[in-house]
């Protein structure tokens, strides 16, 4: 079993970042992928970006440029940098080592 617990939302204006941290404990494989989700109310979650175990990476289009996703294999921890956050940015963020998922961290951007 594997427990992943997000951290680091909040409450930020147009501009400003946000670091999410996931931490993961529990029976680990090494090297599986990390990924962050976000969902809005009513709609489904959408891809977010992921990290491999060789560190290369995948982001949505929408979040290109402003995010960055990383992990600490040492630590069981991964991150997702955010910068430039938009209104549109705002959503619940999941991070997840498939099939296993955290309970999300709320991130709002609002002037």
């Amino acid at each position: 079993q594997v427990q992943l617990v997000e951290s680091g939302g909040g409450a930020v204006q147009p501009g400003e970042s946000l670091r999410l941290s996931c931490e993961v404990s529990g029976t680990i494989v090494s090297g599986s992928l990390v990924a962050w989700l976000r969902q809005t109310p009513g709609k489904a979650r959408d891809f977010v970006a992921h990290i491999r175990s060789d560190g290369s990476t995948d982001y949505s289009d929408s979040v290109k440029g402003r995010f960055t996703i990383s992990r600490d294999n040492a630590q069981n921890t991964g991150y997702l940098q955010m910068n430039n956050l938009k209104p549109e940015d705002t959503a619940v963020y999941y991070c997840g080592m498939p099939p296993y998922w955290g309970r999300g961290t709320q991130v709002t951007v609002s002037s």
